[in-house]
């Protein structure tokens, strides 16, 4: 049997994650480890399973993630959006309108857009990026 590859891009902060989705078990597999043992968390893994939640997709499809970058926050949110991507891409030959297509499910959830918010540089004279030094009278 000839199973169709799914591949996408997500990105958080510094964090970047390369999905793999193959229709399987629901197994989830970060840097060649399981989920669950390479998230420190269970709110993590809770956070990176939403989409496939939301979709009803929890046991249908088994995914590799290759992460880079960040900490394990950003590299959650880096997957959470990898995926989302992989199940529009799956979801694509349906039509859009319908009310129960992925895209319409993800989009009320706020899943499909990317949180670009990063790191704000650190100006000179500062001691961070908006923190002065203290101010001594005498």
């Amino acid at each position: 049997m000839n199973k169709k590859v799914i591949t996408a891009t997500g990105r958080r902060k510094q964090a970047i994650a390369q999905v793999r989705m193959v229709s399987g078990s629901g197994k989830i597999t970060v840097n060649g480890q399981d989920v669950n043992e390479y998230m420190p968390f269970a709110t993590l893994v809770m956070d990176l399973r939403q989409p496939l939640v939301i979709t009803n997709n929890e046991n249908t499809f088994d995914i590799d993630v290759t992460v880079k970058g960040g900490g394990f926050n950003g590299q959650t949110g880096a997957i959470r959006l990898g995926i989302t991507k992989c199940l529009l891409a799956y979801d694509s030959e349906t039509d859009q309108t319908r009310e129960d297509s992925y895209r319409k499910l993800l989009k009320a959830e706020g899943f499909i857009t990317r949180d670009s918010r990063i790191k704000e540089r650190k100006k000179p004279g500062l001691k961070k990026a908006r923190r002065a030094p203290q101010f001594s009278k005498r």
